[in-house]
This record gives C-alpha cells, structure tokens and sequence, in this order.
C-alpha cells in the first residue's frame, strides 16, 4: 500500500488524488486542508482515507506528500509538515513557478527528498467540488527532480504519475518557469487586459452583448482564480516581464505596420501566426497524439446532436467523445465528434453524407 498526503485539496490537488484512488487499488490518501467542507466531501466521496484540518502526525505514514495549497502558502507549509516525513518520503509540489521552491529546499537540505511537479492542466474554476480525475489524462505533468533525488526515486515518481492518466515530462526548474512564463503565465495577463481593454472602451454594453465566440475562447482563461495569478507573477516575476516586454514591442512594431498601412507586412504577421499555431494540432511527433475528429453542420433545435450520434451507433461507429463547439463565429461546423481510430472517419464521413449532413475534417 502506498500512502500519498496531500496538503490542500482544491482543484489539482484534488484531481490528482481522485485521479490516483480511481485508476490504483494500492493507494491512501490522506488530505489536509483548512476547508472543513472539502474534508466533509473528500470522505464522503471516499477519495481521502483520513482528513485533518492540519499536518499532524498522521503525516508519518505518508511515501510522497503532495503540496498542493497556493504557492504563497508552501514555504509554511512546506516547514510544518517536515517534522512528520518518515525516512524515504519524497515531497513533491504542483505549482505553476519552480525556482523558489527549490531555493528553500536547498536552504532546508531536502536536496534527496524533492521533486518539483506542474501538472499542465486546469480549468477556470476552482475548488475540490470541481476536481475531477479526468482533468488530468493526456495532459503534460512536468517533473523536475532536485539534484540529490536517485533515479530510482524519479523512477518511481514518474510511475505514480503516469497510472493518473498524465504524461510525465522531465524538465530542469529553471527552464520549466521560462517556458510556462511564455505559454501559460503571460497568455493570463493578455487575455485579462483584453478584457478589460473591452470593459473600459464599452460604454453603451454592446460590445459585452455581441462578444462572439472567437473573444470569448481567447479570453475564457480571464475567468481563473485572481489571487492564484497575483501570486505566479510575483513568483516568476523575472521571465514574465522579460517576454511581457518582447510581447510589447512586437504589438509596437504591429501598430507601426497598421498605421503605415503595410499590407505585405501585416499578411506576414497573420500568416506565420497561423502557420506555427497549426503546427501545434498537425504535428505527429510528441507524446500526445492527434485524435481523428470531424466536424458536423447541424440545426440548432432539440434532438439534432442525438440524432447524429444515433446514426453512428446505428452504422456500428464508435464515438469516443462528442460535444456542441459554440462558437460558430470561426468553426466550421458545431457539433464535434472525436473517435478512437482514422479508420473510422471516412465511414462516419459517408453515413453522415448519404443523410443530409455536411461535415468538414478538423486540422
């Protein structure tokens, strides 16, 4: 049996153990969070075997404790529960910022005990009621082990991770807060000052009214936790400034090229974005794969998304995963329809076809 502690229990850290008691018949947990509510469902949902408002000695038990409370939180918490690791325990982390953990590990001398984690996964809202142990399969879990760990220990980790769906990737800490700077950090104060760009410039309420699809989808992240995001910019403050600044300067240059009305200039700016953003769904390399999907034009009442899916059972089609896409502003096609193999997209393809439906290959 191997028991994982976790210190908060909101939406990742709650998702990575729901993740491990649904997926693991070896596991206990025991959860530690100041919410008695979240203690009350995490045993009522019997994702936790044992629950305490704070580390205690139940803690002696544990083979890894997860911290999982806010980042400004861990150095605390990080100290209050080191009274309590048994010999062996690893301590891990999932925040969103690598490099000042790792400097107090090092002050602390927990060098052979450490593995910094970042699952790259999430959602805009938060809290143990919306954890899920979904959240977590196909998505990247960096795992930055600190120098002293063996690579038996990172073996070991590494295995824990993967039997909750996630894709362990090892990354050095210092390279791992540059690179979520560029495409998690900063993408969060852009999508928030285009909000708020909209809000201070919508004085009637009709831009509010007729936001389409397309702002919604780059803005939906605005919506995430603002304290959690008040803290990774003071945490990783160096690398989201630094490519604030690039980002800056490449709107400057954007801004000369309008104002000068330089067509050439502009189509390249929209072109080479387009080119390297479908490379990201195209590419065939990575551990993550594309999933052969199709979209379908469909009529907005009640019964078209069942009739289709009823048509595929009907023609023996297996349908992995199927959803509304609600912005028909730049989608081709609402209804989206994954499946477990190519194969069976041409067939899907046809069946849809010969009644009536128009679909069109996702990229």
């Amino acid at each position: 049996m191997i028991t994982c502690g976790f210190i908060g229990l909101g939406l990742i850290g709650g998702s990575i153990a729901r993740a491990l008691k649904q997926n693991r018949n070896d596991i206990r947990i025991i959860a530690c969070d100041p919410d008695r509510e979240t203690l009350r469902l995490a045993l009522l949902e019997k994702t936790a075997d044992m629950v305490c408002e704070n580390p205690d000695e139940s803690f002696c038990a544990c083979d890894y404790i997860f911290l999982c409370a806010p980042v400004s939180c861990n150095d605390e918490n990080l100290c209050r529960v080191i009274s309590y690791k048994k010999e062996g325990c690893i301590l891990t982390d999932v925040g969103s910022v690598k490099t000042p953990i790792f400097k107090q590990i090092e002050a602390l001398g927990l060098t052979d005990c450490f593995i910094g984690g970042h699952p790259m996964a999430g959602s805009e809202r938060i809290g143990y009621a919306n954890a899920k142990a979904s959240l977590l399969e196909n998505a990247y879990y960096i795992i930055a082990p600190a120098a002293g760990v063996s690579d038996a220990q990172a073996d070991a980790f590494r295995s824990l991770i993967l039997s909750t769906g996630a894709i362990p990737l090892m990354v050095d800490c210092q390279k791992h807060d540059y690179v979520t700077a560029a495409v998690s950090h900063l993408p969060h104060i852009v999508a928030s000052s285009l909000v708020n760009l909209v809000r201070d410039h919508d004085e009637d309420g009709l831009m509010k009214a007729i936001a389409a699809g397309g702002f919604k989808d780059i803005t939906r992240i605005a919506s995430s936790s603002p304290v959690m995001w008040q803290q990774i910019c003071l945490t990783n403050t160096v690398n989201i400034s630094a490519l604030l600044q690039d980002y800056i300067d490449s709107l400057c240059a954007i801004k000369r090229e309008l104002d000068n009305q330089e067509p050439d200039s502009l189509y390249r700016f929209f072109d080479s974005a387009r080119l390297y953003r479908d490379s990201f769904i195209d590419t065939g390399s990575g551990p993550i794969k594309k999933t052969p999907s199709i979209r379908v034009e469909i009529s907005d009442q009640a019964g078209s998304l069942a009739s289709v899916a009823t048509l595929l059972a009907q023609n023996a089609i297996s349908i992995k995963n199927i959803g509304i896409t609600h912005n028909r502003e730049a989608e081709e096609g609402v209804l989206h329809i994954e499946f477990y193999e190519d194969s069976a997209i041409a067939k899907a393809v046809s069946v849809l076809a010969a009644n009536g439906y128009t679909t069109h290959l996702t990229k």
